[in-house]
């Protein structure tokens, strides 16, 4: 604890940007943006995040992967807030997820040095545009049985094989876990986003403890971007239970669709 206190002060105490004030200010616009976009989509946010600190802030590609997850953390939990009070919260899946997705969000984490910075924005790339066009391929409805029928073993699959991506991308994981709930496990619409901003915080955690030891988190990129994305994600949530769960399939599937190609490209081309 006191080394990694140690470590946040001399990083605020750092130059982070080459333009000190423009860069904070376009990260507090990337925070607010993609927190209000995780609040209204469930999802932790990381895999807007990355593309846009990296584009727009100039940010190191692993800097730019790791330093999402722990702002990931508190922005999740105040969209969680809004939706825990129309009880959308789903304890089976949320704990289930959580537990099993831990030791697989370490160990995809050890994993990511392997890779270049530039690969892993690739493989980030194409995970989030492949997700994003499934939604108009895929017809999803909002039949399901209750949440508590959804067996263990589903969620074993989907909680290991999702919190290994999330560690190898340095990604929580919310961007895999929304679209595989509804799917998968049959959830509707709202309470698989709900669920699924539970789960990334938690796995956020173990992948921001990995990502801290192995030198890839900015601590002041991290606070940047926690003041503007805390707010915002509430009432992303706010607006998300007022809207059409088909709406907010497709608001899902274009969003992810336009990032993932934007972010795909740029990795490919620089």
């Amino acid at each position: 604890m006191v080394t990694l206190l140690t470590d946040i002060f001399t990083l605020l105490h750092q130059p982070v940007w080459a333009n000190s004030n423009m860069s904070i200010a376009i990260t507090l616009l990337i925070g607010a943006i993609v927190g209000f976009l995780s609040g209204l989509l469930g999802k932790g946010g990381s895999a807007i995040t990355t593309p846009a600190l990296q584009i727009f802030a100039g940010v190191n590609p692993f800097i730019a992967l790791a330093s999402p997850l722990p702002a990931a953390l508190p922005t999740t939990i105040s969209a969680s807030i809004a939706y825990s009070k129309e009880k959308l919260i789903n304890k089976k899946v949320v704990i289930g997820s959580v537990l099993l997705g831990i030791p697989a969000t370490f160990l995809g984490s050890f994993f990511s040095d392997l890779l270049g910075g530039n690969m892993l924005m690739i493989l980030t790339a194409i995970f989030v545009l492949t997700l994003g066009l499934s939604f108009f391929f895929i017809h999803t409805h909002d039949e399901v049985a209750a949440a508590n029928n959804v067996p263990l073993w589903k969620i074993a699959i989907v909680a290991v094989s999702v919190g290994f991506l999330s560690g190898l991308l340095a990604n929580s994981g919310g961007v895999l876990f929304g679209p595989l709930f509804i799917r998968f496990f049959k959830l509707p619409t709202k309470e698989a986003l709900a669920n699924s901003l539970l789960v990334a915080a938690g796995l956020a955690i173990p992948g921001t403890i990995a990502h801290w030891y192995l030198g890839h988190i900015n601590w002041m990129i991290v606070l940047v971007l926690s003041i503007s994305s805390i707010p915002s994600s509430y009432f992303g949530a706010r607006v998300a239970l007022r809207l059409r769960n088909l709406v907010l399939e497709r608001i899902f599937g274009i969003m992810l669709v336009v990032f993932g190609t934007f972010d795909l490209w740029y990795s490919i081309t620089h």
